[in-house]
């Protein structure tokens, strides 16, 4: 069966518990792409809302629910808040962001199992080697990571996957020893300032849920737009 947006080819469809609200059935599914993913791609992917895990592409198609709203910030756009410009002094002196390709070590599966266990997952299994190089570590779209260091520290990372005028805010994850820097709102100010420094557009930054704490704090980062109906919609 074909995804009839882009032609790719669906691998998995099924309904299952959605991971962002409780009670809620989800249905992502996942396809294989049917068309090389170049710069221009991967551009025309982000602005359908279309995410990737691993090599594979999803969009969300539940049956009765659209809460997730995919968001973007375009970046010339942006004006940081008064906490985020104090997230980012606080940040810039203390942390070393360094542009990495994909890594699958077990520095980083250990960072992001700790971080998963912060925000209360730990009732599911570890994230291994295995599992992590197949969600994270490899993509069908031209990726990379941001390091974040604090002294020799490995305290963050942001896997973000590149088009020719967008950036895709795969996942971000970080030592929750480190929350008092508010690490989250750096790595978005992080990436937005990648943006500007590689004269990039958009930053997308996946489904913006208004249910869900852990992804309704994306409308902070204004003016953005989200697309509803088919159409993207800027909110001040």
């Amino acid at each position: 069966m074909k995804n009839r947006i882009f032609q790719d080819y669906i691998v998995y469809d099924d309904t299952e518990p959605c991971p962002y609200l409780p009670g809620e059935i989800a249905r992502m599914p996942l396809a294989i792409p049917s068309q090389f993913m170049n710069g221009n791609e991967a551009d025309r992917r982000f602005a359908a809302g279309q995410r990737r895990s691993g090599e594979f592409v999803y969009t969300t198609d539940c049956p009765a629910c659209n809460a997730c709203q995919p968001i973007r910030v375009d970046v010339e756009k942006f004006r940081p808040n008064s906490s985020q410009r104090k997230a980012w002094r606080r940040c810039v002196p203390m942390i070393t962001a360094v542009v990495a390709p994909l890594t699958n070590d077990q520095r980083h599966i250990d960072l992001f199992n700790l971080h998963r266990q912060a925000r209360g997952l730990e009732r599911e299994s570890p994230v291994n080697m295995e599992s992590y190089s197949w969600g994270l570590g490899r993509s069908c779209f031209s990726a990379f990571e941001i390091n974040y260091f604090m002294a020799d520290r490995l305290m963050g990372v942001a896997i973000c996957d590149r088009g020719q005028i967008s950036l895709s805010a795969v996942y971000t994850y970080y030592d929750p020893a480190f929350l008092a820097y508010s690490p989250g709102t750096y790595s978005i100010l992080r990436q937005i300032e990648y943006c500007r420094e590689n004269q990039m557009r958009y930053l997308y930054l996946g489904f913006f849920i208004a249910q869900s704490p852990h992804m309704a704090y994306k409308s902070n980062f204004r003016p953005h737009e989200r697309l509803l109906g088919g159409q993207w919609t800027e909110f001040d």
